[in-house]
């Protein structure tokens, strides 16, 4: 016997017995008839012959779509074909925890640690049993390393503020802003990722 999906025809075909076989469906899509043919004809087409193909997920969003290396962000996913109790959610190939699929456009997973440079990108990627979302641009999560402060110098000044500090520590970008306590600071200069320069408002006490 030879069995077709549609126009396609299937592999791997073993007889059973006069009323079962198996077979290996092809590639295909949409919802087919499956004909069997022997050396006697083929099978009539009917409403129970039919086979529907089911297209892996998609992912077209993911919200918020930056977060911490340490992990712990709540991402929402959006895209199709997603299903509730069979899908895993992994970033840039590290699975993501906490996976609860809402309907099959949206679902929400929690980011797991990832060791990476600052601003790293990884591909957010849903699986289920009909296949793994394909990699694009929409689907991207970029991963920020915590910024850090390691000293301060001077440590100490007027309370009418107006001194300039040197702060060390790790991740500063252009555009960082500075607080002492609760006061913004003015004329920040980020000199590199490692120090930045500032000059300390009016404050009291240690902040």
């Amino acid at each position: 016997a030879t069995v077709h999906f549609g126009a396609n025809l299937a592999t791997n075909v073993v007889v059973n017995s006069a009323s079962s076989l198996t077979a290996t469906a092809p590639a295909g899509s949409g919802t087919v008839d499956i004909t069997v043919t022997t050396a006697d004809g083929t099978s009539a087409i009917n409403p129970k012959d039919q086979y529907t193909y089911v297209p892996p997920p998609t992912v077209s969003g993911v919200s918020p779509n930056t977060g911490a290396s340490t992990g712990g962000t709540v991402v929402t996913v959006t895209g199709s074909g997603f299903v509730s109790g069979s899908t895993t959610v992994t970033f840039g190939g590290v699975a993501a925890t906490g996976v609860s699929v809402a309907s099959t456009t949206s679902l929400t997973a929690t980011s797991p640690a990832y060791s990476t440079v600052s601003g790293a990108q990884v591909d957010v990627e849903v699986t289920t049993s009909y296949g793994t979302s394909v990699a694009n641009n929409s689907d991207r999560f970029t991963y920020t390393t915590p910024v850090t402060v390691t000293g301060v110098s001077p440590a100490q000044g007027v309370a009418a503020g107006g001194n300039t500090v040197t702060i060390s520590g790790t991740y500063f970008a252009s555009g960082a802003t500075v607080h002492f306590g609760p006061n913004l600071a003015t004329n920040v200069v980020v000199n590199s990722a490692n120090s930045l320069t500032a000059t300390a408002p009016a404050g009291s006490g240690t902040v």
